[in-house]
């Protein structure tokens, strides 16, 4: 799937949005499920199941696709909204637990290209981050199961936010933690709410769409779609983004809080 270009308007637009223009990358910024965790699908499982066991099947699909990509707490009121306040969100979240560990237990993978595509990415080194809209025990947990945890100079979850994507604040906050404006980070995201927070900050986006595909709007707010990350690779590599750059960045003290151990 070809590069797209981005809307009109707005400053910065034709950076962020044109794929032939020349970037100026000296941060990458990276969503972790469905992006480079295949466990998106793990979770949509998990939540279809467990819908089922508590006595709920009216669309129940429709309504877990328009939580890819949503933190915890915002899918629980999105699940109030729905069904009432007596919801039952314990017995709900006692069944997704049992569903998901009973299918990690296989192991967590990786998305196809990943480990390839973060060779490459520490290779220029820029400094990387994880963005993602789980805790920052799942995060620590889920990276470190992948064993990918230590590739990660910063690890920005929702619990370092008020707001979690679409709001552009954790996108905002990992940028400033490499002291490097958001126009010079590359966001790699994989759910629309992803894009519309990385693009909201200003960054360079990428979409590599996972279990729901692109809006139109999320199009228009992307440099490239792309159909996996081998493909994001090979772009990354026609556009001669991957030579070794000189790594200037000092974590703040706040940053350095969140460096891997």
């Amino acid at each position: 799937m070809p590069g797209l270009p981005a809307a009109s308007g707005g400053a910065g637009s034709e950076h962020r949005g044109n794929v032939t223009a020349d970037w100026d990358i000296r941060a990458i910024l990276l969503d972790m499920d469905g992006t480079l965790l295949d466990t998106e699908k793990v979770y949509f499982e998990s939540v279809i199941t467990a819908l089922k066991a508590c006595g709920y099947t009216d669309d129940i699909v429709t309504l877990c696709h328009a939580m890819v990509g949503i933190p915890g707490p915002e899918c629980e009121a999105m699940l109030r909204d729905r069904y009432g306040e007596d919801f039952p969100l314990a017995e709900l979240n006692r069944a997704f637990v049992a569903k998901r560990d009973e299918i990690l237990k296989a192991g967590l993978p990786l998305k196809s290209g990943a480990v390839d595509l973060l060779d490459a990415l520490q290779g220029t080194g820029h400094p990387l981050a994880i963005v993602t809209s789980s805790s920052r025990r799942t995060a620590d947990e889920h990276l470190t199961l992948a064993g990918i945890r230590t590739r990660f100079e910063a690890v920005v979850t929702r619990d370092d936010v008020a707001r979690g994507k679409p709001s552009p604040d954790l996108y905002l906050l990992a940028a400033s933690r490499f002291g490097v404006q958001p126009e010079f980070c590359l966001a790699i995201e994989d759910s629309n709410p992803g894009v519309a927070s990385a693009h909201g900050a200003g960054a360079i986006t990428i979409m590599v769409p996972d279990i729901v595909p692109p809006t139109d709007e999320s199009r228009a707010k992307c440099a490239a779609v792309l159909p996996d990350l081998g493909a994001v690779l090979e772009m990354l590599r026609e556009r001669d983004l991957l030579k070794r750059r000189p790594n200037n960045f000092r974590p703040t003290r706040k940053a350095a809080r969140h460096l891997p151990a």
